[in-house]
């Protein structure tokens, strides 16, 4: 089973989009896209309150490059996602392994994808190192 790196974090919700922001950037990641997920949610439902939920998906070139070459199908679980939320007045800051995912999806082989697994978990603990 893919494990949910979870952590609650001190710095409120907003330092905490943009220490995630930063942290990706830092570590060769380009940031595609930061969205406000509960606004979109509030606004097409009507809603007058839901809680912050904002996901930021980034992509690292030769990340993707490598699992591509594996497998095109890997794709379709881009782009590599963090998530920043709101819960019992916690923030917290959480993030699945998309290359991990694909093997026990059954995307892929696991053992031609186990360098790119073994290459993106050493991208994703220096992020999560400074979150």
């Amino acid at each position: 089973m893919v494990e949910i790196l979870r952590k609650e974090v001190s710095t409120n919700f907003d330092d905490t989009v943009q220490l995630v922001e930063e942290a990706v950037k830092a570590e060769g990641f380009s940031v595609l896209l930061v969205k406000s997920i509960d606004e979109v949610i509030k606004n097409k439902l009507g809603l007058k309150y839901y809680p912050r939920y904002t996901t930021i998906l980034a992509c690292g070139p030769d990340l993707a490059k490598m699992a591509l070459d594996v497998s095109k199908d890997v794709g379709t679980l881009f782009p590599c996602s963090f998530v920043v939320y709101e819960e019992n007045e916690k923030v917290i800051v959480a993030h699945v392994s998309i290359m991990k995912a694909s093997v026990e999806l059954s995307i892929v082989n696991s053992e031609l994808m186990a360098p790119v697994i073994e290459k993106t978990s050493e991208y994703v603990q220096a992020v999560w190192d400074k979150i």
